[in-house]
């Protein structure tokens, strides 16, 4: 279940297709509706549901309930906005304070950390990329199609952190 991340995409891939084609109030319901089936499919297939989906998952109903109550589906597509100032802005906390999100998560996986001055500084890096991006996808969400948003939240996220971890590689080297 190495890449059961991929399934994380068919609540914001329903969401688009049925706000194009459906009310609002069916494209969240319906992305809602797989929100949930993909935290029981992470429960029934890795055994345990990650924070971070737990994380989205609540930020999805609550943002999902603010969308039907509102029938406004500006709402459902914050949430990537949200996730990444919330997370960009507890990497770049947890890293001035302490070892920081990603070396536990490392240690987890079980595989030796860089150098502290290597890790920290990636750390900070990509705090710092995640509020930038996630500010991006806020006004993604309020001035561009709900097509230009799915392709910002699903592909374009891994490619543009491609070319970020990409620039990240030359400022370890460098350093």
């Amino acid at each position: 279940m190495k890449h059961f991340y991929w399934i994380s995409f068919f609540p914001a891939l329903a969401y688009w297709y049925l706000e194009e084609n459906y009310p609002v109030k069916i494209a969240v319901a319906a992305g809602l509706g797989l929100a949930v089936l993909e935290i029981l499919l992470e429960k029934f297939f890795v055994k345990h549901v990650h924070k971070l989906s737990k994380m989205n998952f609540f930020l999805l109903l609550f943002l999902g309930g603010l969308s039907l109550l509102g029938d406004e589906g500006i709402w459902f597509k914050l949430q990537p906005m949200f996730t990444g100032l919330g997370m960009g802005g507890y990497i770049l906390y947890d890293s001035i304070r302490g070892p920081g999100l990603l070396l536990l998560m490392m240690e987890e996986m079980g595989r030796e950390p860089p150098p502290k001055e290597v890790w920290g500084g990636i750390e900070k890096h990509l705090g710092g990329f995640l509020i930038c991006y996630g500010c991006f996808m806020g006004g993604i969400a309020f001035l561009g199609t709900t097509e230009t948003w799915l392709l910002f939240k699903t592909l374009y996220f891994y490619l543009i952190f491609f070319v970020f971890m990409f620039f990240e590689s030359f400022l370890m080297r460098r350093g």
